[in-house]
């Protein structure tokens, strides 16, 4: 799992972290790149089945985030989770069984690479609807809150959401009742083969975040993938 960053490590230096911490960082991001390599290869020769959704050059986000999560915090996303499955510190060699469809993957060879899950990692999931994982990442907040605990989940999610039902509805209901998710907008600017500019009349997906600042709610953040991981304001833990 990324290493969650100490107070000290993220403000020793002007890059924001120590040297120590970098290589951390780093050394997590190039595990992700080099699982998805491999995937790729494996895919391509025929040994993984299904549909195959790499998250090469998007492993800052990834690492970038759960750097600031703690171990007992949750993670859900959409089906381009290998990613964010390693950097909750998920087994490489359990997911990759899971991709090879083997009972000895992560969810038993049988949702293999859109369906990863962890429990041990709190990672609740790859999910292939777009946008579904929304409205569940609310309601797992809502029982964060409701339990009287204080973790937090984050919950990824592409572009391609941003136009969702389920988008506008969690965003507001997060709002309205005040609840411990982050929304992290991982925005590649192509839904599948669906540029932004074609699915949405306001192309800056921030600006939906500070739609709902105004009803209370303020730790949303849009990150692209092509920037280095700075989660800023966005990244305050909610904690009561």
């Amino acid at each position: 799992m990324a290493k969650t960053l100490t107070r000290s490590e993220a403000s020793s230096s002007g890059f924001g972290v120590d040297a120590e911490a970098a290589k951390r960082l780093l050394s997590e991001m190039i595990l992700i790149r080099r699982f998805e390599e491999k995937a790729a290869e494996a895919y391509a020769l025929g040994k993984i089945g299904g549909f195959l959704h790499l998250y090469i050059g998007e492993e800052a986000v990834a690492v970038g985030a759960t750097s600031a999560l703690r171990p007992d915090d949750y993670a859900i996303s959409a089906y381009r989770e290998h990613g964010h499955c390693l950097a909750k510190g998920s087994d490489p060699k359990r997911m990759m069984a899971e991709l090879y469809g083997r009972r000895d993957g992560l969810s038993k060879g049988k949702g293999g690479s859109m369906h990863l899950f962890d429990r041990s990692t709190n990672f609740l999931g790859g999910h292939a609807i777009v946008g579904a994982h929304l409205p569940i990442a609310v309601g797992v907040a809502f029982a964060i809150k409701y339990r009287g605990g204080d973790q937090v989940i984050v919950c990824y999610f592409g572009d391609g959401a941003v136009p969702e039902g389920e988008f506008h509805e969690s965003m507001n209901l997060a709002a309205l009742w005040k609840l411990p998710v982050i929304f992290l907008c991982e925005n590649n600017r192509y839904a599948m083969g669906t540029s932004v500019e074609r699915a949405l009349a306001q192309t800056e997906i921030w600006k939906f975040g500070q739609r709902k600042r105004s009803m209370g709610w303020t730790s949303w953040r849009s990150a692209r993938p092509s920037a280095a991981p700075s989660l800023g304001p966005g990244s305050r833990r909610l904690r009561r």
